[in-house]
């Protein structure tokens, strides 16, 4: 089976593409802007007969969309998130119609959830942020595209590797760099929202099971931890893990993207029913692999 991923080089693409390397017959393609990608893609720029000529060069079975922003100005946004997939979807079409695809969507995608509601998928999709909004186009791209494709649509990733960009990866760099003593402060956004925490490496295995899953699968799946986290235990959590002595000082600012949600989860039902798939880190497993990774690397990137 040759599997092409893009967007293999980013914090959950390079969990994607090491569970995929894994699998028995999979031949796994990189696809990307960098100079050492096997094909050379950037979703954001390329011209539809440019892509589709590569597709056709690189002739998947698979290919799984990795690739996205969760920042930046809302020209980058709506290039990664909304042009991206949309420009994919037409180049599969014409090149590799019968490839299936695996692309990860955002949680974000919902907007607001009710305290004690987890979301399905058939819910209203209302994003709040340009993040979400972007991210939605993507999906609706894939959605209405009549590929045999597939959106997981991913909460809060955390766990080894997470980036300075979430939050689980900020907090822990910002511990591994701390101050020792009791009299250390370490000063942190408002930290009284609850969102749905997904380990990476469950991600990994959900998008495996998503490109191996013989038959018709539903056009979104939700891909969480099925339960609402208050953010503030995850800090806690690894404040705790680094022994960190000092005090922790919550403002009233955090992240703009997600500072309208103050609740979010997600059911995961209808993923175990099509996938067979269902988280197998909880948080305690995750926060303990994150902390563990910093050790090794360092501040993370």
């Amino acid at each position: 089976m040759r599997i092409l991923v893009l967007g293999g080089t980013g914090y959950l693409g390079r969990h994607v593409a090491a569970r995929l390397r894994a699998l028995p017959g999979a031949q796994v393609l990189d696809a990307g802007r960098s100079s050492r990608a096997e094909f050379g893609v950037d979703l954001a720029a390329d011209r539809p007969e440019r892509l589709a000529k590569t597709l056709a060069a690189a002739a998947p079975d698979t290919v799984v969309n990795c690739a996205g922003a969760t920042g930046g100005d809302p020209l980058t946004l709506a290039e990664a998130n909304a042009r991206g997939p949309a420009l994919l979807c037409a180049a599969l079409r014409e090149s590799a119609p019968t490839a299936r695809l695996v692309h990860l969507g955002s949680a974000a995608e919902y907007g607001p959830g009710a305290p004690g509601t987890p979301v399905s998928e058939s819910a209203p999709a209302c994003p709040v942020t340009l993040y979400g909004a972007t991210k939605l186009a993507g999906t609706v791209a894939v959605t209405t595209s009549a590929l045999d494709g597939v959106v997981l649509r991913v909460g809060n990733p955390v766990g080894p590797g997470a980036p300075v960009a979430n939050l689980p990866g900020r907090v822990a760099s910002l511990l591994r760099s701390a101050a020792p003593g009791p009299e250390a402060v370490l000063r942190l956004g408002d930290l009284s929202a609850h969102r749905d925490f997904v380990d990476v490496r469950d991600v990994a295995r959900a998008v495996a099971l998503a490109v191996t899953v013989p038959g018709h699968l539903p056009p979104v799946l939700n891909i969480g931890g099925g339960t609402a986290v208050a953010v503030r235990e995850l800090v806690h959590g690894l404040a705790q893990r680094s022994g960190f002595q000092g005090r922790l000082e919550e403002g009233t600012g955090g992240s703009t993207r997600s500072a309208r949600v103050s609740w979010q989860c997600s059911d995961i039902t209808a993923a175990e029913r099509a996938l067979g798939w269902r988280p197998v880190h909880d948080l305690d497993d995750s926060l303990d692999a994150l902390w563990a990774a910093t050790a090794q690397s360092g501040p993370l990137p």
